[in-house]
This record gives C-alpha cells, sequence and structure tokens, in this order.
C-alpha cells in the first residue's frame, strides 16, 4: 500500500558508485527511480529497505548508458511492468535489451516531460556516453538535483542546479589519490578528463558557483573506493557552503543513504 503524504518530496538512494546506482524520489502520489545498476533481486532488496516494493515504482529515468547506471533497468522494468524513459541516443545504444519492455519513452537532453505529479527536467552534460543527462526532479514547490557522472561543469549545469532545494553531487574523486594511486594511466586520464567524473575540488567548485540559498540537503554521490574517501568529498563540500562537514550526506555504495525530505 502506498504511504505517501501529498505534501511532502523526499527522495533516497539504493546505493551508489561504480558497482550500481539507483535514485528514489517521491512527491504527490507519484515516484519514480533515476537509473538501476542492480540485478533484479538486488533492487527489490534495496527497495524493501526503504519500505518499498517494485509495484510502487511508476516510472524509470536514465542518466546513460554505462553500466552502474542502466545495468539492471531492462530486466527490472520487464519484470515488474514499469515504464521507461531516456534519451534518444541512450536509446540507440542500448536499445535491443529493452525489446522486453512494454512502454519505452525516449527524450531530447532539454526535454521536460511529466511523470504523474513529478516533473523531470533532463539536462546534458559532459560525459563519455552517446546522450548523457542528468535531472532536476520538482513537484512544482520544491527541486531536487541530481548530478552523479560528468567530467566538468558547464554553464548550462549551473543554471540547472542554482536555486535547488537539494542537490545530490558527484565527488568521484580526489585528485591527489587519483594521480598517486593503482590505476593505470590511460584510466587516470579518462577519470580526470573533460568527459570523465568530477574530483572533490570541482565538485566544491560547482557549488560555490550557483544560488545555494534554498539548499536544505546536499549529498555527495558516486565515490570511488580506491581514490576517495567520505571525509575527503565532506571537507571540500563543507568548504564550499562554509558548513560543519557532518552535514553533508553521503551516497554510500552499500547502503545509499535513507529518506529526506525536502
Amino acid at each position: 500500500p502506498r504511504t505517501l503524504r501529498p505534501a511532502l518530496m523526499r527522495f533516497a538512494s539504493l546505493g551508489s558508485g561504480s558497482e550500481g546506482n539507483g535514485l528514489v524520489v517521491e512527491a504527490g502520489g507519484s515516484r519514480l527511480m533515476i537509473d538501476c545498476g542492480f540485478g533484479v533481486r538486488d533492487a527489490a532488496a534495496r527497495l524493501a529497505r526503504l519500505g518499498l516494493s517494485p509495484a510502487d515504482v511508476d516510472a524509470i529515468v536514465v542518466t546513460h548508458e554505462h553500466s552502474d547506471h542502466v545495468g539492471g533497468v531492462a530486466a527490472f522494468a520487464a519484470r515488474h511492468g514499469i515504464p521507461v524513459w531516456l534519451t534518444f541516443g541512450t536509446l540507440t545504444v542500448t536499445g535491443e535489451r529493452f525489446t522486453g519492455v512494454a512502454r519505452v519513452y525516449g527524450f531530447d537532453s532539454h526535454d521536460t516531460f511529466a511523470v504523474g505529479a513529478l516533473e523531470v527536467r533532463p539536462f546534458p552534460v559532459p560525459h563519455d556516453a552517446r546522450e548523457p543527462v542528468q535531472f532536476v526532479v520538482t513537484d512544482g514547490a520544491v527541486r531536487l538535483g541530481v548530478v552523479t557522472d560528468l567530467g566538468t561543469s558547464t554553464p548550462v549545469v549551473e543554471a540547472a542546479l542554482s536555486g535547488c532545494d537539494a542537490l545530490v553531487l558527484e565527488c568521484n574523486h580526489d585528485a591527489g589519490m587519483l594521480a598517486g594511486g593503482k590505476y593505470p594511466p590511460l584510466l587516470k586520464a579518462r577519470i580526470a578528463g573533460r568527459y570523465g567524473h568530477l574530483d572533490n575540488a570541482s565538485s566544491a567548485a560547482l557549488l560555490a558557483s550557483i544560488d545555494t540559498s534554498r539548499l536544505r540537503h546536499v549529498i555527495a554521490a558516486h565515490l570511488s573506493k580506491e581514490n576517495n574517501t567520505p571525509a575527503h568529498a565532506r571537507a571540500a563540500l563543507a568548504g564550499a557552503l562554509n558548513c560543519a562537514a557532518d552535514w553533508i550526506g553521503i551516497a554510500d555504495q552499500a547502503a545509499g543513504f535513507d529518506w529526506r525530505e525536502i
């Protein structure tokens, strides 16, 4: 049974990192999942941890085609009859896997669309994928910004995230840890490059460049197990916001994070 409170928007993570990503947003009787990089049973177990079942999910929206984001989407959607939204570019490179999904909707990277009471506002990001996007989700009263995979910020990204009430923001790596770590040079270059992933300092600079006056939640996401620590990510974002480090949340790979209310 649904237990939504119509006046409330809230969000939670199934898990965040290179081994799988998934985020749930709900408001006004509607609920969507952003990405699903987990197997069918794992995703259901992670939803259950949040008090949800697969039947509670009204749609899955996809950021891009990398397996830690799209790997479980088709099987989970087909098993539970859930519609899927993804960019035309992402659909071009993943289309065959969605033949068993009854409802698949394509969109351009600037197309706003609705899932019940939730409005989804995609925006393009620099990342090494076909047509990658990230999202702002709103119920008309508050806005959640989600940015987990991008190599660098852009004016489009900053405009989209400015004035949000909550942010889930990539802090993939500490630049020093990555440079001194064990990854091969080509992988280091990809991660640190314009189409790779944001490091802590770049995420902090992004925060410092936007209007944060409405922020009630900031969650550092997509942390590398090898090249970052929660303490590094928290310190960087707290420095940008002039807040206590423990105010910054962390999206964990295994546990995600529990419900946050806006």
